[in-house]
C-alpha cells in the first residue's frame, strides 16, 4: 500500500480541490462493500479543512439488507436487468451556512442558512458480464427548520466549543423533498486487482435539486474491482487510493433558491445568481479489514452562484459488513 500512495500523492496535490459535497452517495463503485448485508455511518464537516460555511455538515446512516427489498417504495425504484441487486434505506441530515455564523442579520450575496432531513429508499444493480453498474434512489423529507439543522449545529459546536451560530432564524422555510436519481457507472479499463478507470455519469430531479454530471473515477491500490463476481474466498485486507473528476449541468437547487413549494424564504439566490455549469474531484483512501470498512476522503467545491467563494471539507466513513 506505501508503494501506490508515493505514486499518486504527486498527482492528488497537481489536482485542484474542485467538488460537490451536497448530497452523500454511497452506492457508487469506489465504496463498495461486498455483500448484501451491512451497516455503514458516514460524517462529513468542514471543521476537517479549517472552515465552517457553505455545505457544512452530513450525516449518513445506512443499512443494506435483501429484506428491504419488499420494502413499499422500492416498487417505484427502476430495477436494471441483468443485475445482481442490494436493496437499502438510509437517513440522511446536511446542513448549509454563509461564511460568517456569527451574525445575526441576513448576509446578502452569500448562501442562505438551510438544513435537509432526507429518508432514502435505494437500490444498486451490478451486471457482472457487461462490467456496469447503476444505484437508484428515491429520497423524501423536508427541507427547512423541521430539519433540525441549527439544532445539529449548535449541538455539535457545543462539543467542539466552536463558535454558536446566530442567524438560523433566516434559513430556507419548510418544504417538501421528492427527489429521484439514478446512476450509472461502467468500468472501462481494469489492470488486475491494482487499477480501474471507470466511466460514471447521473440523473437527478425532484423538489430538492435537479442536475446532469458525468465524469471519470480512477482507483489505485490493492482491491477487488466491485465490477467482478463476488468470490468464496473474500481478501482479508484491501487498501486503495480513488480520485474522481466530473461536471455538473445544474438546473435547481433548493438549499439555494428554496423550496419547489413554498415561496416564503426571507433569502435565497435568484436564477440569475445561480451556476449552471460546476466541474468537481474527490480524492480519498479506503482500508477494508475483511468486514470493517474505514474510509477518508477530501472534498471541495467550485462557485455555486456568482458571489459564493471556492470550498473545502471532509469526510469519514465507518461502515460494517455481515
Amino acid at each position: 500500500m506505501a508503494k501506490w500512495l508515493i505514486i499518486l500523492m504527486p498527482v492528488y496535490l497537481l489536482i485542484p480541490d474542485m467538488i460537490i459535497a451536497q448530497a452523500m452517495d454511497n452506492s457508487v463503485s469506489y465504496r463498495n462493500i461486498q455483500g448484501n448485508r451491512y451497516f455503514r455511518i458516514n460524517y462529513e464537516n468542514d471543521f476537517f479543512t479549517a472552515s465552517d460555511r457553505d455545505y457544512t455538515q452530513g450525516i449518513l446512516i445506512e443499512k443494506v439488507h435483501p429484506a428491504f427489498g419488499r420494502f413499499p417504495l422500492m416498487k417505484i425504484l427502476w430495477h436494471p436487468r441483468h443485475s445482481d441487486t442490494k436493496y437499502g434505506l438510509a437517513i440522511e441530515h446536511n446542513a448549509y451556512t454563509p461564511n460568517q455564523i456569527d451574525r445575526f442579520s441576513i448576509q446578502y450575496g452569500d448562501r442562505p442558512y438551510a438544513g435537509v432531513l432526507l429518508f432514502k429508499t435505494f437500490l444498486i444493480g451490478i451486471d457482472y458480464e457487461r462490467k456496469q453498474r447503476f444505484s437508484v434512489s428515491f429520497n423524501t423529507g423536508l427541507i427547512g427548520p423541521g430539519a433540525g439543522g441549527e439544532q445539529m449545529q449548535r449541538t455539535i459546536h457545543h462539543w467542539i466549543q466552536y463558535t454558536q451560530p446566530e442567524g438560523w432564524h433566516n434559513q430556507i422555510r419548510n418544504d417538501l423533498v421528492l427527489n429521484y436519481q439514478i446512476n450509472g457507472e461502467k468500468e472501462i479499463y481494469r489492470y488486475q486487482n491494482n487499477f480501474t478507470l471507470t466511466a460514471f455519469g447521473s440523473f437527478r430531479f425532484g423538489t430538492l435539486s435537479d442536475k446532469l454530471t458525468s465524469g471519470f473515477t480512477v482507483t489505485l491500490g490493492n482491491f477487488t474491482s466491485s465490477f467482478s463476481a463476488p468470490i468464496l474466498i473474500k481478501r482479508h485486507f484491501q487498501g486503495y487510493l480513488y480520485g474522481q473528476i466530473l461536471g455538473n449541468a445544474v438546473g435547481y437547487d433548493a438549499t439555494l433558491q428554496g423550496g419547489f413549494f413554498s415561496h416564503s424564504s426571507v433569502y435565497t439566490i435568484t436564477d440569475s445568481e445561480m451556476s449552471r455549469l460546476t466541474f468537481q474531484n474527490k480524492f480519498g483512501i479506503v482500508l477494508i479489514f475483511q468486514s470493517l470498512y474505514v474510509e477518508y476522503y477530501r472534498t471541495g467545491i467550485t462557485e455555486e452562484f456568482k458571489t459564493s467563494l471556492y470550498h473545502r471539507t471532509g469526510g469519514l466513513q465507518i461502515g460494517f459488513g455481515f
